[in-house]
């Protein structure tokens, strides 16, 4: 999802010298494949979107393999883009690199400073590894390697399996199937009062376009909208887009998760950059595109 955005952002303006290549032939986690393919491309400036990534069932049960994946694929991608003298590089992380309990809205330095979400902490483990490897390549070898933490995301090529999806495109799967099949109730899980921030793609694409311009700090940058709302709210909202009229029932007994997770976007917006596609459009626009494409 985010890679194919950036690849949309790089070529609306302009660019054709844009590299990529399917997992089938380039698998990240392959340390002599990732190696082959720097020392013959050997890019510019590399956009790290690609990672193992999954709602909170598949990151609660697979904390094996979110943490061991991803720590390879960026282990390979940013060993190799320093081998080979990449100039830039940015590497995307995950608003679940923060504390369980950190302040509301979460600044950058807030990291490191508490206990994180026990339900995806081996990916968010993964995700601090990244941080710190780009700041070690920045301290040991004066690269130009930067960190950015993206909040919760949606839209083209989303993930819609039940088992692995977050949130939103979840609850997008959830009321589509209840309407199509004329059932009386859709059970959604948790009790609704976490409150989740959520960015379109597509303005998380423009802003990985405008850091790789305009950033150059070891520090990672939040980017989000810096508005949020409870998941009840945003579940009224999904039901309303679809036109689902049946009943909505929250199962307590599943976990919550982290019961906030905003984030501070004032370093980004100070820098001149914020996001422009509303929410209720955005969903609106996915759930037309979905439908009509297929799930």
């Amino acid at each position: 999802m985010v890679g194919s955005a950036i690849v949309r952002a790089l070529e609306a303006k302009g660019f054709d010298n844009i590299v990529v290549r399917p997992r089938a032939e380039v698998d990240l986690r392959v340390k002599a494949d990732v190696d082959a393919f720097f020392e013959r491309e050997r890019p510019d400036y590399v956009f790290l979107a690609a990672a193992k990534v999954g709602g909170i069932l598949a990151n609660n049960s697979q904390p094996v393999e979110f943490l061991v994946e991803n720590i390879e694929i960026q282990n390979n991608v940013l060993t190799a883009s320093n081998r080979v003298d990449v100039g830039k590089v940015l590497f995307l992380g995950s608003s679940c690199i923060y504390p369980k309990f950190a302040e509301i809205p979460i600044r950058e330095d807030s990291l490191l400073t508490g206990h994180l979400e026990p339900t995806n902490d081996a990916y968010a483990i993964a995700k601090i590894t990244g941080i710190m490897l780009c700041q070690a390549l920045r301290r040991e070898y004066g690269r130009h390697y930067i960190s950015a933490m993206p909040t919760n995301l949606y839209g083209p090529n989303d993930n819609y399996d039940l088992q692995k999806s977050h949130v939103l495109p979840a609850l997008i799967r959830k009321f589509h199937a209840a309407k199509s099949t004329g059932a009386d109730e859709v059970v959604l899980w948790g009790t609704g009062t976490p409150r989740r921030e959520f960015l379109h793609v597509d303005d998380l694409a423009d802003a990985c376009l405008f850091l790789m311009d305009n950033y150059d700090d070891p520090a990672p940058i939040n980017v989000g909208t810096g508005e949020d709302l409870p998941i009840a709210e945003l579940a009224g909202m999904v039901e309303e887009i679809v036109g689902y009229k049946g009943r909505v029932t929250f199962d307590a007994s599943k976990p919550d998760g982290t019961m906030r997770k905003m984030l501070d976007v004032s370093r980004l917006t100070a820098l001149g950059w914020q996001a422009r596609i509303p929410l209720h459009e955005g969903i609106e626009k996915v759930y037309r595109e979905v439908d009509k494409s297929g799930w």
